[in-house]
Order: structure tokens, then C-alpha cells, then sequence
């Protein structure tokens, strides 16, 4: 397995990628909601405030993960969200995300950024450093549906700052459905 920024080329290999995990565990609706958010990510976000990273093996990419910048009105905390994520259903439960995550993470740190959130499940993402949030602490861009999927982490080890003010999130997942 090996772990990689993802540099183009390989868009329509990674839409179908998330279209077919997210199938797999949420049924077809979701599998096609999420390709097109993907699309969209890709097709619609500037280069500056996207970051894909990709887990390939033997060429074939077995995962991805999607980080997009998040910005706020009272804050310039460089911070990114996660969103979305997906390994192939037959590589999951192997370590395929989590390892994808940590390097993410480790790329993203390189770069300047200080924390990450994502909207997800915590028994998953507690295992790669995320720990719930409010929206006192961290607001969201949007209205949670399920607030207790709010999760975030520093990626400097420090401790967490609650930011007031509203964030900003990119047009393609600014969307009270991915909420």
C-alpha cells in the first residue's frame, strides 16, 4: 500500500471509488450523493483550498480522502475539513484509512495547518486523534444534523481554542445535505 497526494489524472477513478464504497454501506442514493459531491470537490474548488490524498495498491487507488479549507470570520486558524473519506469495501478494517488519515495529517502539518475537523463517526475518527466539539468551540458551517458527529483535532498538539464568529466552508460541500 502506498500513500500519496494526488496530483490529477485519476478523477473519474476516484468519483467511481466513492460512489461504489459509499453504496456499498449506505445504498445507491448515498453512493451517487457523495460521488457528486466528490465531482463537484474536484471540478468546482480552487487548487489552493482542496487536498486529496490518495492509498493506491499495485496502481489501483483503494482509498481516498478529501480536505478542503475552512475559514472564519473572527479567526485566521489555518484549519481544514475533512470530507469526504472512503477506502474500497474489501481493504476496510485493514488500516487502509487510518494510515491514510495520519499522513494526510502529516502533509497537511508540513504545510501550516493547525487543525482539522470533520462531521463523521467518532468511534472511527477517535482512532485518528479526533475528539468532539461543539459548535461553541468550533462553529460549523452549516446546522448539524447529528451534532454529536462534530469532531475536530489540533494538529499543532496543542489544545483546542474556541473560535467565535461564523465559518466558511468551500461552495462544493457548503450544502445543508452533507449537514
Amino acid at each position: 500500500m502506498q500513500n500519496q497526494i494526488y496530483k490529477g489524472g485519476r478523477d473519474q477513478e476516484i468519483i467511481e471509488l466513492f460512489i461504489q464504497t459509499f453504496s456499498d454501506s449506505e445504498g445507491k442514493k448515498e453512493g451517487l450523493l457523495i460521488g457528486e459531491l466528490v465531482r463537484n470537490l474536484l471540478d468546482r474548488t480552487p487548487p489552493q483550498d482542496l487536498r486529496v490524498f490518495l492509498s493506491t495498491e499495485e496502481e489501483e487507488v483503494i482509498g481516498g480522502v478529501f480536505f478542503s479549507r475552512m475559514r472564519f470570520e473572527n479567526s485566521a486558524t489555518a484549519t481544514w475539513l475533512l470530507s469526504p473519506a472512503a477506502v474500497q469495501t474489501r481493504f476496510q478494517g485493514m488500516g487502509v484509512g487510518q494510515n491514510l488519515i495520519r499522513f494526510a495529517h502529516d502533509c497537511l502539518r508540513e504545510a501550516g495547518a493547525e487543525m482539522a475537523v470533520t462531521y463523521g463517526d467518532i468511534n472511527f475518527y477517535s482512532k485518528v486523534g479526533y475528539q468532539p466539539v461543539t459548535i461553541d468551540i468550533v462553529p460549523s458551517p452549516q446546522p448539524l444534523s447529528y451534532p454529536e458527529g462534530w469532531i475536530a483535532q489540533s494538529l499543532r498538539r496543542e489544545k483546542l481554542l474556541p473560535i467565535s464568529g461564523r465559518s466558511f466552508c468551500v461552495e462544493a460541500i457548503n450544502d445543508p445535505v452533507y449537514w
